[in-house]
């Protein structure tokens, strides 16, 4: 189906990665990061719609912000939402940043996306006791959006865990197939009811269906028909190189860490080497009774890809091959890898690289959300404005149409908008 959207919080556009292949097209782009910047011009091109500026900057972003587009996507930050962030949520300085982006739609006026997706860590269901998640929808639902939440994990698609939270806000232009909406009459068993009851819980699970079921949206909830991937995704050996050419470590770094790994671990991976198995995983580093712990995943799924900060953020590849036990650091082409673009350009800095692929989005579940939720979407807001005559705006038709800023649209930045 396809239309222009809007990238907000874009890194390096894993999502524009993702949605160009059904035919979305990017109008604009916007990060504070120029290292972010650079890899996606790297890939894209500088097509002149990458916005290096805060998106606070509310009059300068709706400035750069042609015609109507059909989308507006947001991977605002994680950190306050995350274990890193220390609890602190919507009052941080980082996550909240997401009300930067409401403020932006809402300054769009008639120019408003029909279709928003947000995508965060799962611990946006528990940032504040859930309050914040309900902040977010609220301000959503303020701008005239009914909603639909629901979770996917990158290790349905690729050897990565990377559990996500997404939330998608369709306004009243459109009508979309097979999302029913939940009833007024919250104790109703209708057909919202029974597909969250019915839901798989690794899409939906209890703890986002009971923070659904507790916010009374003034637009309401919808629940889109959002299927858990069937097969199972390659192994993380597949997305591991083994040659001698890598930077592998020397005897006393690899000896280090085996003496950091847990006991069963170290048994485990000491009987691979003895009986000459094959074996390829990851560890991570951590903090366990006060010891730096190296512990090997041994299920053939990588942890959860992270920026490269502190000891504990870079994954180890491990390699037990022909009686032999090998250990370096995770390369950026794995990173790619493992967040479902391997022929990304890379800048050729690890540490650049690294960084932005850690605070990526997994193209393959966005892939999926596009086929399962936005194109069918865009498609029934797309076939009345046709049938209308598509009198004027039509959506992500007007590439080099730049509609006057409001005039509140600027102002002082908000502490706090909820």
């Amino acid at each position: 189906m396809g239309g222009a959207f809007c990238e907000f919080f874009a890194g390096i556009g894993l999502v524009r990665e993702a949605l160009g292949a059904s035919g979305w097209s990017c109008a604009y782009a916007n990060d504070l990061d120029p290292k972010k910047r650079e890899l996606y011009v790297g890939r894209f091109g500088d097509e002149g719609h990458f916005h290096l500026g805060d998106v606070w900057g509310t009059a300068d972003v709706v400035s750069r912000i042609p015609g109507r587009p059909a989308l507006a996507t947001a991977s605002f930050p994680c950190v306050d939402l995350s274990l890193a962030g220390r609890g602190r949520g919507f009052e941080g300085s980082h996550s909240s940043s997401f009300f930067g982006f409401v403020r932006a739609l809402e300054a769009l006026g008639g120019r408003r996306p029909p279709l928003v997706l947000l995508e965060n860590v799962a611990g946006f269901l528990t940032s504040a006791g859930g309050r914040d998640f309900e902040a977010a929808a609220r301000a959503l639902a303020g701008l005239g959006y009914r909603l639909d939440a629901f979770t996917l994990d990158a290790a349905m698609f690729v050897p990565q865990s990377r559990p996500r939270v997404f939330v998608v806000g369709v306004d009243d232009r459109g009508d979309p197939p097979n999302a029913p909406p939940r009833s007024s009459g919250g104790w109703l068993v209708d057909a919202w009811t029974e597909r969250m009851d019915s839901a798989d819980r690794r899409i939906r699970p209890r703890r986002l269906v009971e923070l659904m079921r507790s916010i009374d949206l003034p637009t309401g909830w919808l629940a889109f028909d959002v299927p858990a991937p069937t097969g199972n995704p390659p192994g993380v050996d597949t997305a591991i190189d083994r040659d001698d050419g890598q930077d592998w470590w020397d005897e006393a770094a690899v000896a280090k860490h085996r003496a950091m790994m847990h006991d069963r671990h170290r048994e485990r991976i000491d009987a691979m080497v003895a009986a000459g198995e094959t074996f390829v995983g990851t560890i991570y580093r951590r903090k366990r009774d006060g010891k730096t712990r190296a512990e090997v995943r041994f299920d053939g799924v990588a942890g959860c890809l992270r920026t490269p900060r502190g000891g504990s953020a870079r994954q180890i590849v491990i390699v037990v091959e022909g009686g032999r036990l090998r250990m370096r650091w995770m390369s950026p082409r794995e990173y790619a890898r493992l967040q479902g673009a391997p022929d990304f350009p890379l800048t050729g800095r690890a540490g650049q690289d690294l960084f932005g692929f850690g605070d990526a989005v997994c193209v393959p579940v966005v892939q999926w959300i596009d086929r399962h939720v936005l194109s069918p979407a865009s498609a029934s807001i797309e076939r009345p404005a046709r049938a209308a005559g598509a009198r004027s705006l039509p959506l992500g038709r007007q590439p080099d149409a730049r509609a006057a800023t409001p005039d509140d649209a600027g102002g002082e930045r908000d502490e706090h908008v909820a």
